[in-house]
């Protein structure tokens, strides 16, 4: 089976991921400069607000003001508040318990979490070439970790950053199944405006029962530009581009891109005068033949009918 076997849409889709993955990498050290001065929930909930303020005038720009008018908010807040606000939340919990590193390790179980949902929700069967990508996938991402000799923290970080991923993982899903007439960019919108306003009383209602607030004589303009960058960057964009990956490719196939993510940042490190890595530039590649095995390329194996030719509900507009 020959490249072909992948539409030249698909081969958009995951370069959009791959997008996506970087951006998304970005936003963890900011987050980590962060921490020490903010609690995990009202960052949370500014991280939440901010991204949906950056995409509702843009969405208003792109598409009029009766998609908005007509958006189903109170879906959004549902969805959005259950899924996308609590696993950011665990995110940054997990982070604040552990580090930037763990994050990204035990982000690596995300294609797992993304294939055992489709699985158990969509039917999906296993071929040898989804296996076999996946298992890529993994050894690529133990491979660029450990060639930037990085460790893990175990314990209750550890546990909360996996259940990041797998809500996150899940909302992913829920936000493309359940907008199936919104585009990406809606569906991004609705989802992390529904978000912010679960995180913000949850984080109001938190102050107002005693909780510790932001050191606020410590917060400048560099802890602005973090947020900026954990917000925007971290989870405007990157999301908007992952939902529209995974509006195409599904979330099994999309998550397999996260384990090339610490390539992406050494990339960009190295254009900025950093020292290049041959280890973790072998992981990436080892990642990107498990991408292309998944979905059919080099394995003679039966490939499942394009997201859009399933009988599910229709995941693009």
């Amino acid at each position: 089976m020959t490249s072909s076997s992948v539409s030249p849409s698909a081969w958009a889709a995951n370069v959009v991921c791959m997008l996506s993955m970087l951006v998304w990498a970005m936003g963890l050290p900011a987050a980590s400069l962060l921490l020490g001065t903010v609690p995990p929930l009202p960052l949370t909930a500014a991280r939440m607000v901010m991204a949906a303020v950056c995409l509702l005038p843009l969405w208003w720009l792109l598409e009029g003001a009766d998609a908005l008018r007509k958006a189903p908010w109170w879906q959004g807040i549902r969805v959005g508040g259950s899924t996308i606000g609590l696993g950011a939340f665990l995110l940054v919990v997990g982070q604040g318990m552990t580090d930037a590193v763990t994050v990204a390790i035990i982000s690596a179980s995300m294609p797992v979490v993304g294939i055992a949902i489709e699985v158990l929700l969509d039917g999906r069967k296993l071929s040898r070439g989804l296996v076999v990508g996946v298992a890529l996938s993994l050894l690529g991402g133990v491979m660029a970790l450990d060639g930037g000799n990085q460790q893990l923290a175990l314990g209750m970080g550890a546990l909360m950053s996996f259940a990041s991923v797998l809500v996150y993982t899940m909302g992913s899903r829920m936000t493309v199944t359940s907008f199936p007439d919104l585009s990406p960019l809606g569906r991004t919108t609705v989802t992390l405006a529904g978000a912010a306003v679960v995180t913000t009383v949850a984080a109001c209602a938190a102050a107002l029962a005693g909780a510790a607030p932001p050191q606020w004589a410590a917060l400048g303009w560099r802890e602005l530009g973090a947020l900026a960058i954990f917000a925007v960057g971290g989870l405007a964009i990157s999301q908007v581009l992952w939902i529209r990956s995974v509006g195409h490719l599904g979330i099994a196939l999309s998550s397999l891109h996260i384990n090339a993510t610490p390539f992406y940042v050494m990339l960009i490190l190295f254009a900025l005068g950093g020292a290049w890595n041959w280890t973790q530039a072998a992981a990436a590649l080892v990642v990107g033949v498990g991408v292309l095995i998944a979905q059919g390329v080099f394995v003679k194996a039966p490939v499942e009918a394009p997201i859009e030719a399933r009988n599910d509900p229709p995941l693009e507009r």
